[in-house]
Order: structure tokens, then C-alpha cells, then sequence
């Protein structure tokens, strides 16, 4: 069986990696190995798996089988085979008490295989926002990519990726709320927004003593900034100016605040490190 995969990720997984038959394992047919033959990813960017969804596709693999192969890579040298895709199903294949499962076997690179076992995460939606950040990371700080590379190989836009990785520049705090669940992505890009640590960490306190969702949190972020919350009446915002605002951060991937008047006004763009205005300053000046 060949392998499935979605439209609009990237290159997807055959792209990446070419069909080659340089050896005598290689090929584009499907065959049975033995699962203590195969060695997982090293590059592998998930670092949890739910108990639950894992005995769910156990059972679904008792009764059905294994219906799409894992794609690996053949190593000679010690008669084994790296799991490049497929780390979901060979956990759940060991907990259905499968002794072997089908394999697809591709040359890959070290790169094609952090590469490969992003895409496949990303498209079944398994990662959480910051494994997926901590795997742009990866991606950007061992191979040396940008933003935009990385963007088009996992098929996100760039604003996508960037805000992703701004993820990793939260406390531990409340990096270990994204994780634990007790706020969600929406909450931590918010609180991105303020100033310090010290400032995220306590506006985080405040979100989880009183339950707030992510458009009180972002109201909460305004109000510490010193930014008056507008509020409905007779002064509602300009929505042509509201609708060039939205488009400038979608294309710049931050806030942008446009403060206009009768005789002109200003634009506000804001940035949260280094990094990110030399992003901008690129963006900006590109001919």
C-alpha cells in the first residue's frame, strides 16, 4: 500500500526523500520486519503521546492490522532499520502485541529524517504547539533554515513558524501551562505580548485564578500595557483601518497598531527580540 498522504503540507513525505533502489531493501513495495529490528528516530520531534490515543489505535491495529506501512531507512552497518514515519503506529503495534510490522523502505538524509517525522506529526495534528516549536527550532538551529525554509517544507506560511517559535521564549512557567493544558496557545501568544517574565508570569496567575478565556486575556494584556480597552459606542474604531491593521500583522506576523488622524498618523509595529527585527527589517526592505 502506498503511502497516504494530505495535499498543502509541504513537499510531503515522498518528495523528501528519493525512490531510489541503491540497495537490495530499498524500493517502493512493502514488506514485513520484525519490530525489535527497528530503531526509533533519534530526530523524532514528539516528546508525549496520549495513553489513550495510543490503546485506541491498539485495538483498531488487533482488529484491522497495520493499513499504512512505516517508512524507514536501512542501516547496514547494524542490520536495523531507523523509523523515519510512523512512531504513533509502532507504539501501538508493540502494545497490540504485534511481532512485525510493514515497513517502506527510503534513503533519508539525517535533515529528511527530522523533516519527515515533522510532516507526518503535523499532518495527523499530533504535536503540541511547543513540540512543534521545539522541532522548528531544531530544523532552524541544526540545519540552519529560515524561517520561510522551514515554512515551506512543513507547507505553513511564514508568520505561522515565527509565531510558533516565539513560543519557546515564554517562561518555564507558563510553557508548563501550555503543556499541562491549563492555557491554550491562544492565552500564551497573548501574554507574548507584555514586557518581561516577571509581567507573563504574573498576568498568568491572574488568567487561572480567574478562569479567563483568550479575548479577556488579551483585553487583560492591553489594560497592562497601559492601552485603553475600546469599548462599544459612538467612537467604534475606523473597520478600513481595523482591516489594513489585520493585514499588516498577518503579513509581518506581530501586532500593529495604526494610530490615524486628520492630518496623518503613525504605525506602530512591535517586536519582542532581536531576532525578530531583523525578520521584520528583511521583510520590510526586500525588493
Amino acid at each position: 500500500m502506498s503511502m497516504a498522504r494530505k495535499g498543502g503540507l509541504g513537499k510531503g513525505l515522498d518528495a523528501l526523500i528519493p525512490g531510489g533502489t541503491s540497495s537490495p531493501a530499498e524500493g517502493t513495495s512493502t514488506f514485513d520486519v520484525s519490530i525489535e529490528k527497528i530503531v526509533p528516530n533519534p530526530l523524532q520531534p514528539r516528546s508525549t503521546m496520549q495513553p489513550e490515543a495510543l490503546e485506541e489505535l491498539a485495538a483498531s491495529i488487533r482488529e484491522h492490522g497495520v493499513l499504512q506501512p512505516l517508512l524507514v531507512t536501512y542501516d547496514a552497518a547494524n542490520d536495523t532499520y531507523i523509523l523515519v514515519a510512523g512512531e504513533r503506529r509502532l507504539r501501538a503495534s508493540r502494545l497490540a502485541g504485534l511481532e512485525s510490522v510493514p515497513v517502506l523502505v527510503r534513503q533519508a538524509t539525517e535533515q529528511q529524517r527530522l523533516e519527515l517525522a515533522l510532516i507526518e506529526n503535523v499532518q495527523r495534528a499530533d504535536l503540541t504547539a511547543l513540540e512543534t516549536a521545539e522541532a522548528y527550532r531544531q530544523l532552524a538551529d541544526d540545519f540552519h533554515l529560515s524561517h520561510e525554509d522551514i515554512a515551506a517544507r512543513v507547507g505553513k506560511n511564514r508568520v505561522t513558524v515565527t509565531n510558533t517559535l516565539r513560543l519557546l521564549k515564554l517562561p518555564i512557567e507558563l510553557r508548563q501551562a501550555l503543556a499541562d493544558g491549563r492555557i491554550t496557545e491562544g492565552h500564551a501568544r497573548a501574554l507574548l505580548g507584555l514586557p518581561s517574565d516577571k509581567a507573563q508570569t504574573a498576568a498568568l496567575e491572574t488568567i487561572l485564578r480567574h478562569d479567563l478565556n483568550v479575548r479577556q486575556t488579551e483585553d487583560l494584556v492591553r489594560k497592562l500595557l497601559g492601552e485603553r480597552i475600546k469599548k462599544a459606542g459612538p467612537r467604534d474604531p475606523d473597520p478600513e483601518i481595523t482591516a489594513i491593521e489585520q493585514r499588516l500583522q498577518e503579513a509581518l506576523g506581530t501586532r500593529v497598531a495604526i494610530r490615524h488622524g486628520r492630518k496623518g498618523g503613525s504605525v506602530v509595529i512591535h517586536y519582542y527580540s532581536d531576532e525578530e527585527l531583523d525578520t521584520l527589517i528583511t521583510t520590510l526592505t526586500r525588493s
